[in-house]
């Protein structure tokens, strides 16, 4: 992916640069629009193994469309040497936290295993950033972030894409809490996929009249109003499952208004010589904020309801209408859902400190 969004730098600019920009996000950030129908569609129906077997074709199919596609390499002084220091202490760093934010709760956050992992997190995570911060040829090149457009770009993409929990959690409690099957909830998410395909040129759009600040603050907002909406697990299943229509529906509006000014944004501070790091960068962050997004939802959201005393207090503040016994799993969507709208908060504030009025200023 990262490869692909250098290439679009590559071969196109201005307007241009943007439609195709458009077109790589309809297949990036509308693909993700279709997983939920389609797994639950799949697992329904075939079985959930299968899934991973349509993985597999759909990876050929994209290998096979790569035939003939010219290379195109940035112009370096003096010879490569690969950053094999910073990759592996990324690495441990980054595996490690996930374990720590994944299995901490079952594990217990003061186990041995635990806090050794999260020491490691802590030495790796350091010597990450010394070994970037001196190395000719860094893995991630922290100069890009010199500039605020690309910074504000990146990490916003890092939070929007870290609300993928939102998809996550959202469909448990209607399986979980409404006794609804894989294919039923994932019907729900029908309005995301035709939303988030259908309004990536109106982003592009955008852009162009406004620049890439206000459509990726416009985004956001649409984005987290989305998941307010999808939040009110109190309500009666037939009534939610209207809401999350709807919610569902603005999520994918609000996700294809960012999309194409956020990526064309970072893709524009960019020189020519920097395009494959800056790139890898910016599809790095829409990777790991989707990961550690789902992560710590889901651990938010099972926790919490395998925990029911730990979140009792909402039944003093909000009144819950129809069954009683699954009270636990609606109580922990709600909880898991608002901090996925603390993300989305955190984006705008990214957006407004970082990304300037004016139009993107490219780095040095």
């Amino acid at each position: 992916m990262p490869a692909s969004l250098a290439l679009v730098k590559a071969y196109w600019d201005g307007p241009a640069r943007q439609r195709a920009v458009s077109l790589w996000s309809i297949g990036s950030w509308g693909g993700s629009g279709v997983c939920s129908l389609f797994g639950g569609l799949v697992a329904d129906n075939i079985g959930w193994r299968y899934i991973f077997f349509a993985s597999i074709v759909v990876a050929i199919i994209g290998l096979l469309m790569m035939k003939g596609t010219p290379e195109s390499k940035a112009e370096t002084k003096g010879s490569y040497k690969f950053d094999l220091a910073g990759v592996l202490t990324f690495l441990v760093a980054m595996v490690a936290l996930q374990i720590v934010v994944t299995q901490g709760n079952k594990m217990g956050w003061t186990s041995p295993l635990i806090l050794s992992l999260i020491a490691a997190v802590i030495v790796f995570g350091s010597l990450f950033f010394r070994i970037e911060n001196t190395f000719s040829q860094p893995f991630v090149d922290f100069k890009l972030f010199r500039n605020p457009t690309y910074t504000g770009a990146t990490i916003s993409n890092f939070l929007l894409n870290g609300v993928a929990g939102t998809l996550l959690v959202s469909l448990q409690l209607v399986q979980l809490g409404g006794d609804m099957s894989a294919q039923e909830a994932g019907t729900l998410t029908l309005g995301y996929a035709v939303a988030i395909i259908a309004f990536i040129r109106v982003g592009e759009k955008l852009l162009q009249r406004f620049g890439p600040r206000k459509p990726m603050i416009w985004g956001c907002l649409i984005t987290g109003l989305s998941i307010l909406l999808l939040s009110p697990a109190n309500m009666l299943l037939a009534d939610y499952k209207i809401m999350a229509m709807i919610g569902y529906a603005l999520f994918g509006v609000g996700l294809a208004f960012y999309a194409t000014p956020s990526t064309d944004a970072a893709l524009s501070s960019l020189p020519a010589a920097q395009a494959g790091s800056g790139s890898g960068i910016y599809k790095m962050a829409s990777s790991l904020g989707a990961a550690f997004g789902v992560a710590i939802s889901a651990a938010i959201f099972t926790a919490l309801s395998a925990s029911p005393e730990s979140v009792a207090w909402l039944e003093g503040v909000i009144t819950f209408a129809g069954r009683q016994d699954n009270l636990a799993v609606r109580e922990a969507a709600i909880i898991a859902l608002m901090f996925n709208v603390f993300m989305v908060v955190v984006a705008i504030m990214s957006i407004m400190l970082t990304v300037p009025k004016t139009g993107p200023k490219k780095v040095q």
